[in-house]
């Protein structure tokens, strides 16, 4: 059955001419019902033209498609792989935390993506001018719905899926991998059996033999990693001498080089037959590649994959794959899960990886089978040959997940309150009955059902009251005396709409009531404490070769109430805002810093709203220097569009520390400070688009007599951009005034003198601005008592 003879008008959207087997039987169910869909099969077998079928029947009706990709990365992939549909005049927009929203363009998208992270963030802000796209959805496809049993991951996808349904309704098409329990996926998105697919290893493409091999495992971890290389050549080394290729999964980039340089070594060893050295015409392509190493290392036939090549790199490694030039490939798991592209052998070196956040963790389930189903190249093999390499004490356990798969469980009792908060926050829950109709729409529900032991199915009600009276204490949520209604605080807001675990939120909320009860007065040191405590931390841990970094970066700090991990945290943190992270840190650094930008964010968020401006401007300065690594008195430059760490660094080497010092000194001053004239005119610009303040005391006395008081006006006039902003007053560091305003032009501070018992009153007027990292404005006057 051809593409063309099916859907004429989108033959050009598909990759291939005619639908395999799997593919034709799925086709009445996607195409000529409007039920949703649910399809299990194996990793391979060409699910995602049943996605592309299902986007094509969306836009044919002129509606819009939402593809919900697992992983960050995958979505750029698809943007990439759809350029076919935008050939067709149809817009493909993606959405993710890394780039810029467009809402004009999202409004207009035919096709969008989003990771179930984004997903969720956008719908808990759907009634928001912004993020209103999410609801005007009209099939919504879930790639690798078995992702619901990945460890915090899954209750994401599986809550917002719930709410998506509950505010657009739209239909929806569940893809995954082979997974016992379809029909519990099906009953939870009301699936009829007419089109609730489940195709067997009959449909795989090729057979597939797969199987545990066990190492012997030794003191040193660096070297276990070296013996489960070897394991793993074992493994690859028959199919490479009969040309046959074979894909090596690790734990890491930085493992997929090392361990590619290594195979290199032994290959030659073993003098095993591979390489294009005498490919003349190959050896000029490979000068197209970014990377030296992987320059050297392609004409020996090996190659390494992961996310941080660049896109010119993965892609001619993955061309070059299929084509045969690379025979042996070492990847992380993210290609597992992206492009398809199948080896006679695959093994699975890791089952352990290192994550920032979480330490030493176990490979998920999920991402072993995903990874296996890669195993055999159709048109090429009649076998695939899939190994997982692994301690003997853990042997057991993958030979039983290998032999009956893994059934999908929910994680969503493990964040109940986090997501249930989330709810209450949006006001879509007001009462206790509305909160079991929002749970009888969840996949824990349909799933409690089906074992009803496991999962504590008759006890359900109450272990709901409990969440919501632990909310409750924890003041995220208000209830009436009669449990009648449920009402969302500013902290439970908060906390929602910045993605804060709840323990986060209520230590950020501690930190507020520490400040406005007068027990500590915030400094830069409280709030990068109190980010690195953040239970979004809670399990990063400190590597012995990491101790003398971290104890080097914190010496002089009281920091001996801290956990090693949150040290480490601390550490990477105030070596990012000084612009000197020591590199024994480096490796865990990225996604340290990406994480705590947030949460500094949001804490300013909290400060502002319970504190104030000032407070929160400080917040916001913190989170520039973390995020720039500039010094704290240049900070305020990175607010100018253009500006990044090295060029604020080298304008305050000059002497222009702040925006107003690039206003007053011109374009012709920023030539001068070492910038060429075009950079110069856009950063003289930027510098103009924001706020700059006069602050004018008017009449204000040199001298009042004791007893007497006077009251005066100090105008604060803003010269640039309108912003919001924070006014104080404070007599000899005590605050007499504070105000919050949105500046457009001027504003009037009364200010009363006094003439009490003291010989000197220095006033100062200070104004912040809660949004941008500029420093304070500061102006003060001494008043002598006589």
């Amino acid at each position: 059955m051809e593409v063309a003879e099916v859907l004429p008008e989108f033959a050009d959207a598909f990759a291939f001419e005619e639908f395999n087997r799997m593919q034709r039987e799925a086709l009445p169910g996607l195409l000529e019902s409007e039920d949703n869909v649910v399809a299990s099969a194996p990793t391979a077998s060409g699910k995602t033209a049943l996605a592309e079928l299902a986007i094509c029947k969306a836009l044919a009706d002129d509606g819009t498609a939402l593809f919900i990709a697992p992983l960050r990365a995958l979505t750029n992939e698809k943007e990439d792989d759809w350029d076919r549909f935008e050939d067709l005049d149809y817009s493909v927009y993606v959405v993710t935390g890394e780039r810029d929203l467009n809402p004009r363009r999202a409004r207009r998208a035919d096709i969008l993506v989003m990771t179930p992270e984004k997903l969720d963030s956008a719908t808990r802000k759907h009634d928001s001018r912004r993020y209103d796209f999410v609801t005007d959805i009209d099939v919504c496809v879930i790639d690798e719905v078995h992702l619901l049993d990945a460890d915090r991951r899954g209750s994401v996808l599986e809550v917002t899926i719930s709410r998506l349904r509950r505010l657009c309704d739209p239909r929806v098409v569940a893809l995954s991998a082979t997974m016992p329990n379809v029909d519990d996926v099906a009953a939870w998105l009301d699936a009829p059996e007419e089109t609730t697919f489940e195709f067997g290893d009959e449909y795989r493409p090729v057979d597939l033999k797969s199987g545990v091999k066990t190492y012997t495992h030794g003191d040193n971890a660096f070297a276990d990693k070296y013996r489960r290389l070897y394991r793993a050549l074992d493994l690859a080394e028959p199919h490479l001498r009969e040309d046959g290729q074979a894909l090596v999964f690790v734990s890491s980039r930085q493992d997929t080089v090392q361990a590619a340089k290594k195979a290199r070594d032994e290959i030659a060893e073993r003098d095993i037959p591979m390489g294009a050295r005498g490919d003349y015409d190959f050896h000029t392509d490979v000068k197209e590649l970014d990377d030296a190493t992987l320059r050297k290392s392609v004409l020996d036939g090996v190659a390494f994959h992961h996310a941080g090549l660049s896109k010119n790199d993965r892609d001619l490694v993955e061309e070059w794959f299929k084509e045969g030039h690379v025979e042996l490939l070492f990847s992380t798991s993210t290609l597992a899960w992206g492009v398809n592209l199948p080896a006679r052998c695959v093994v699975i070196r890791d089952t352990k990886y290192h994550d920032p956040l979480e330490g030493e963790v176990d490979m998920s389930p999920l991402d072993v089978l995903q990874m296996l189903g890669r195993a055999g190249r159709p048109g090429y093999d009649d076998v695939g040959y899939g190994w997982v390499v692994c301690d003997g004490s853990d042997a057991d356990k993958y030979r039983r997940l290998l032999r009956d798969g893994k059934e999908i469980e929910s994680r969503l009792a493990e964040s109940l309150e986090t997501h249930l908060n989330a709810e209450i926050a949006m006001e879509t829950i007001t009462d206790l009955e509305e909160v079991m109709d929002w749970l009888e729409t969840t996949f824990y529900y349909v799933r409690g059902q089906s074992k009803p032991e496991a999962y504590d199915f008759p006890n359900l009600r109450e272990r709901v009251r409990n969440c919501l009276e632990d909310l409750v204490g924890r003041g995220f949520v208000k209830m009436d005396a009669d449990d009648l209604s449920i009402e969302p605080t500013a902290r439970g807001k908060l906390a929602s709409e910045y993605y804060l675990r709840l323990e986060t939120a209520a230590g950020f909320a501690e930190l507020c009531d520490r400040i406005t009860g007068g027990e500590t007065t915030l400094e830069t040191s409280d709030i990068l404490e109190t980010v690195a405590t953040a239970e979004e931390f809670d399990s990063v841990s400190a590597r012995q070769s990491e101790r003398d970094a971290i104890n080097a970066v914190l010496v002089g700090q009281e920091t001996d109430d801290l956990e090693a991990g949150q040290r480490k945290v601390l550490a990477i943190l105030r070596g990012a805002a000084d612009g000197s992270t020591p590199s024994e840190l480096a490796s865990d650094a990225w996604v340290i810093r990406r994480n705590a930008t947030r949460l500094v964010s949001a804490l300013g968020a909290f400060l502002d709203r319970f504190v104030g401006p000032h407070a929160a401007n400080l917040a916001r300065r913190v989170e520039a220097r973390i995020e720039n690594g500039v010094a704290e008195d240049a900070v305020g430059l990175t607010a100018i569009d253009g500006v990044g760490p090295g060029r604020a660094s080298k304008l305050a080497r000059e002497g222009l520390s702040a925006p107003g010092d690039i206003v007053d000194v011109g374009v012709e001053g920023l030539i001068d400070a070492g910038l060429s004239e075009g950079v110069a005119e856009r950063v003289y610009e930027g510098a103009q688009s924001l706020p700059a303040l006069e602050i004018d005391w008017g009449e204000f006395p040199e001298t009042i007599a004791t007893g007497e008081n006077e009251v005066c006006e100090v105008t604060v006039r803003n010269v640039g951009e309108p912003a919001r902003a924070g006014i104080r007053v404070t007599v000899n560091g005590v605050e007499m005034t504070s105000t919050n305003t949105y500046l457009r032009d001027t504003d009037t501070v009364p200010v009363g003198v006094f003439g009490a018992d003291a010989d000197e009153l220095e006033y100062t007027v200070s104004v912040a601005f809660p949004e941008e990292p500029l420093v304070p404005i500061v102006s003060s006057r001494t008043v002598d008592v006589v």
